[in-house]
């Protein structure tokens, strides 16, 4: 099974590259902390998905811890790369998004894989729900059977700004509905809000409101679709063509709407650890800390 990691995006919020930014007294990054809990559920390879100028920091940091004990391979997400017939819109810096991701890597992952990203700490119970799904997830019935860990939306809030995060519908077979992305929420006193399209109202979601963290079991049937979508997408940016994204949730669900595929949801009541803002460390820092000081984890991850 491979792990992919997507660690292409910047941290604008944070200010600078966050994934690199060490959470231990031992140098150690959230992603360390991800990569050590895929391993002891049976992951053998890992593939991170950075930008290309990044390449000698991750292969002289976490790169070179990981590869004494997993496969390692990178790759990169250039914005040129785009199904035929289109070009990168004149002015356009910004990434194409966590769709536009794992479109890139289409080449390279061929075995089930799961996706999350770099800056987010999911604990233990996380990888071992996705190795479970991962170890006998086939396209049977000519659907792919794909899965995604659920967390609880209060589990994921910061008190420092606005978070994004894809809101699931769940039937009673724990089987997805929809995912909806919503790209800012705020946690408030007894629940969190987001601000609504018209980008003056905002709607209240319960904190026990299942959302997407990005952690998703995918296996490579995935990819069939994800060039058509992505070029659909590129046929009508609308009035945004130099900010628009192609969201991993959004393509999953097309996929999902077309009886391409099913999606299984395993709930988490893990307390999500992320960094999306530099006022989140101290608290994120203090949590690993507590982890280790309890056995979770060893004192040096990779000795």
């Amino acid at each position: 099974m491979t792990l992919v990691i997507l660690a292409a995006g910047m941290g604008s919020r944070y200010g600078g590259l966050k994934q690199l930014d060490p959470m231990t007294d031992h140098g150690e990054f959230i992603i360390d902390f991800s990569i050590f809990d895929a391993i002891r559920a049976g992951f053998d390879h890992v593939v991170f998905i950075i930008k290309e100028e990044n390449l000698e920091l991750f292969r002289e940091t976490v790169g070179k811890r990981a590869e004494k004990k997993v496969r390692v391979t990178y790759a990169f997400q250039k914005s040129e790369e785009l199904p035929a017939g289109f070009t990168v819109p004149e002015g356009r810096t910004k990434p194409w998004g966590t769709g536009h991701a794992i479109y890139c890597v289409r080449n390279i992952v061929k075995d089930n894989f799961a996706v999350i990203n770099a800056d987010d700490f999911y604990g233990r119970d996380t990888f071992m729900q996705l190795a479970k799904h991962l170890s006998v997830a086939d396209n049977a019935g000519g659907k792919a059977h794909h899965c995604m860990v659920g967390f609880r939306l209060g589990n994921t809030l910061t008190d420092f700004g606005t978070v994004s995060r894809g809101q699931c519908v769940v039937d009673g077979d724990g089987m997805m509905q929809s995912v909806t992305e919503r790209t800012k929420i705020v946690k408030k006193e007894t629940t969190a809000a987001y601000l609504d399209e018209d980008g003056e109202t905002w709607i209240d979601l319960p904190f026990d409101t299942i959302v997407s963290m990005n952690c998703w079991g995918f296996t490579p049937a995935i990819f069939d679709r994800l060039g058509e979508g992505f070029a659909e997408f590129l046929s009508d940016l609308g009035d945004n063509p130099l900010k628009a994204e192609y969201y991993l949730p959004g393509a999953v669900d097309e996929q999902r709407k077309a009886g391409l595929c099913d999606v299984k949801v395993y709930p988490t009541q893990s307390v999500w650890y992320g960094v999306t803002y530099a006022d989140d460390k101290p608290k994120v820092k203090a949590s690993i800390r507590a982890l280790i000081d309890a056995g979770e984890y060893p004192e040096k991850l990779w000795d």
